[in-house]
């Protein structure tokens, strides 16, 4: 199946729950039964290939050994398709034993949607459902994996277009996240960490990254925690679609309990990339004062906004010699007062590697302005001491309210990272104590001198096209007198 074919064939079943049920919900319905269909349809073709290697043994082609997932009898997809009544009741039964069979791999992939409840989704609307993901085969063989990956990626921004304000909790804008990944450059072997994952395309994107660059991506181990359940499946779901499994995804309060720990601590990363909710007002800051984790690097930040909650988990979680992040945040995190000490430690222990300016709309659904904040645990020699400013607010494609980078935008922000030299009007390197000066202020204005919108010559060029316009305005009035007086009519 082609992408674009494939594409059709998916957004077509949310289609089919348009106007039953909030366009925000299509996603707890839509990527379970898809997943449920691959599952099927590729133990179905596992068992097929079992019987030719084996010249027709049944009981071999049944062994779990031939199969990625188990499927216990009666839960397979044909077997629920074959339901008229209590559809819903049937497939959740049959989505409970696959989990249950698979436990270590698929625990809570379905999610928790309201399978049951007839008056949300009658027995016709699921039998239209499951009509529909039953046109095609969705094998390896008919949907190989990278088509089965994007095509999945794709009713992800489908339905973050579809979701309005709460997009932005499961998606982060993917031409965003290829640049984090150039600048984090993940390499083979490493462990990658998103403690906000989302949907878990930062991750993905990591494995992706290497793939694209012909190195093993299979050796990268991922790691993600998410708050919400759905989305944690979403996320996990993503992996198994992009047929990679060296991943670890938890669902959980980051900040409250985090879950990805080595001998009671938290475990050390070589990359984190993050894109974490900002201006979270309803943390528990008390806990975070006596934090058992030893996250409380820098300082309390304020109630109202637990963005430096963050900040030094991740910063508490990077590995202290290989360990380097990239965090996507609104500009506030680079100058508001009531997180100037906590900024100020940062920039004096010397972690902040480089600041990003971003142009707006790149945060989903909202125009506000973003920046990248790139931070290593122990610099090169040629870094030690130094941070980076990019100005690359201008570096975007706009078009109303969405906004992206293209190639050659992620290619001119992450080379001038990597080269690590002024450009006038675009990149300034500074000595940290020049940025502690200002109290650790690290907001770009001060630090790069804008490039002049206008010069002279720009503004005689101005004048010249105004002019030009005026006389033939002018021109045009004069003809529009001459024809009116024609018929009569005096100005």
């Amino acid at each position: 199946m082609q992408t674009k074919e494939l594409e059709a064939y998916l957004w077509g079943a949310a289609n089919i729950l348009r106007g039953l049920i909030d366009a925000a919900d299509f996603k707890q319905y839509i990527f379970p039964l898809l997943f449920f269909k691959r599952i099927s349809d590729l133990w179905e073709e596992e068992y097929q290939q079992a019987l030719d290697e084996s010249g027709g043994d049944l009981t071999y082609a049944e062994f779990g050994e031939q199969h990625r997932f188990q499927i216990p009898k009666g839960c397979h997809w044909e077997e629920i398709r074959r339901k008229t009544t209590n559809v819903g009741m049937a497939l959740q039964k049959a989505l409970h034993e696959i989990e249950k069979a698979n436990f270590d791999m698929l625990h809570d992939v379905f999610g928790d949607a309201q399978w049951t409840n007839k008056r949300r989704m009658c027995d016709e609307k699921m039998i239209d459902l499951i009509e529909h993901f039953s046109k095609y085969k969705l094998s390896v063989a008919e949907v190989p994996h990278d088509v089965m990956g994007e095509g999945y990626e794709y009713l992800i921004k489908k339905f973050a277009d579809d979701s309005g304000h709460t997009a932005a909790e499961f998606y982060t804008n993917r031409t965003v996240v290829k640049l984090m990944t150039m600048l984090t450059d993940p390499k083979p072997g490493e462990s990658v960490y998103d403690p906000a994952c989302g949907s878990g395309g930062i991750l993905l994107n990591s494995a992706l990254h290497l793939k694209e660059h012909g190195k093993d991506y299979r050796t990268l181990k991922l790691y993600g925690q998410e708050l919400n359940l759905i989305t944690s499946a979403i996320a996990r779901i993503n992996m198994f679609m992009h047929n990679v499994d060296e991943f670890l995804i938890v669902q959980g309060d980051t900040l409250d309990n985090p879950q990805i720990l080595e001998n009671d601590e938290l475990r050390k990363f070589d990359v984190i990339m993050a894109n974490p909710p900002y201006s979270v007002k309803r943390w528990n800051q008390a806990k975070w004062m006596k934090d058992p984790f030893g996250r409380n690097i820098w300082g309390t930040p304020p109630q109202g906004n637990a963005d430096y909650a963050f900040q030094q988990h991740i910063m508490a979680s990077l590995k202290p010699d290989s360990g380097r992040s990239v965090t996507l945040w609104p500009h506030g995190v680079l100058f508001r007062d009531a997180e100037s000490d906590i900024r100020k430690k940062m920039v004096e222990g010397d972690y902040v590697d480089a600041v990003i300016g971003l142009g707006k709309n790149l945060f989903y659904n909202s125009s506000m302005e973003s920046c990248l904040l790139v931070c290593r645990m122990k610099k090169p020699k040629e870094r030690k001491g130094k941070i980076i400013f990019i100005n690359a607010i201008n570096e975007l494609r706009i078009e109303r309210t969405n906004a992206w980078l293209e190639p050659q935008h992620i290619k001119k922000i992450s080379n001038a990272y990597w080269k690590f030299k002024d450009v006038d009007g675009f990149a300034k390197v500074m000595s940290k104590d020049d940025v502690l000066a200002n109290n650790g202020n690290l907001s770009l204005q001060l630090y790069i001198k804008m490039a002049e919108v206008t010069n002279e010559h720009n503004t005689e060029v101005l004048i010249a096209e105004v002019k030009k316009g005026q006389k033939k305005i002018n021109v045009s009035l004069e003809n529009l007198f001459t024809q009116l007086r024609a018929i009569g009519i005096e100005i």
